[in-house]
């Protein structure tokens, strides 16, 4: 968080106050660190590294990170949108990131990497950077990423959101793109629903029954967590995660719960900006309402 009270933005900054604070008569330093939601204060003296030419304290420091996900859903009303379905963690410590300037852009797959009984398959695509699909990543929760979208103007139509209690065992469809930047619509099946009365991101199995689907990926890769699930005209739900063993299957979240946080990680941004400017906090009647819509 910050190197002797100074706030650390990346990791050319902290190069530049390691190797000042090293060529100091009194080398230790602060570091001021968050570890297990904890703030805490520690001292280490930087060492100075012959293989470089710099001071250097032994941490391995990350300032940034990148992907490819799906898109679930976007209000137009509100310009949320939520995206992933699950949480975004460290490759190497598996512990959630916490992002603090995350932004989305529009992607265009070049190839896929077959999944087979095992070995996870993937997508890989490149980033393209266009006017017309911006947005911020203002929340990463374990059902999913969540922002304003703020350029983005979607051509297809509307379509209305099941609740938990709507979804149903049975074929379905899933929306994802594995060429180009074309969305696709492919065959599954919802084999099984998980009863929940709260927010979790394994709420039923799907099995991809779709051969054009099978034959292109082998099933569910990486790269597709966030594809939304239709069924009966509504957005029921979202994939999540791949059987590891079985690729034809994966688990997948509820568009509620997903929803739910948009609205209330939105709302609570715009609490926090009202009581920065000096306002007290207040109940939101329309928070309330919209809730009670969404409990049915």
């Amino acid at each position: 968080l910050a190197i002797n009270g100074i706030k650390v933005n990346d990791i050319n900054q902290a190069a530049r106050l390691l190797n000042r604070a090293g060529r100091e008569p009194q080398k230790s330093i602060l570091l001021t660190i968050l570890r297990d939601e904890k703030q805490k204060t520690i001292t280490v003296t930087p060492l100075y590294s012959d293989l470089d030419g710099g001071y250097r304290i032994g941490l391995y420091i990350r300032d940034s990170a990148a992907g490819v996900g799906t898109l679930s859903f976007y209000d137009p009303a509100t310009k949320r949108y939520g995206a992933l379905g699950h949480i975004i963690v460290d490759a190497d410590t598996n512990k959630p990131v916490n992002i603090q300037d995350g932004n989305i852009v529009k992607a265009k797959i070049i190839n896929i990497k077959t999944a087979l009984r095992g070995k996870p398959g993937e997508k890989t695509g490149i980033f393209i950077d266009q006017d017309s699909f911006k947005g911020n990543i203002d929340q990463n929760t374990p059902y999913g990423i969540f922002g304003q979208l703020e350029s983005f103007h979607p051509t297809g139509k509307a379509i209305p959101m099941a609740l938990t209690t709507q979804v149903e065992t049975g074929p379905a469809e899933m929306l994802t793109v594995i060429e180009g930047e074309t969305i696709g619509s492919f065959q599954v099946v919802i084999e099984r629903l998980s009863p929940q009365t709260k927010p979790s991101d394994k709420g039923f199995i799907l099995k991809v029954v779709d051969e054009k689907l099978l034959s292109s990926t082998g099933g569910i890769v990486q790269g597709m967590s966030g594809s939304p699930i239709i069924q009966h005209g509504r957005i029921v739900g979202a994939v999540t995660h791949v059987f590891i063993n079985d690729p034809t299957r994966g688990y997948g979240i509820f568009i509620e719960w997903m929803y739910q946080q948009a609205v209330d990680s939105g709302e609570s941004k715009q609490e926090t900006g009202r009581m920065k400017q000096g306002e007290t906090g207040r109940p939101n009647p329309e928070r309330t309402e919209r809730r009670q819509k969404l409990a049915g």
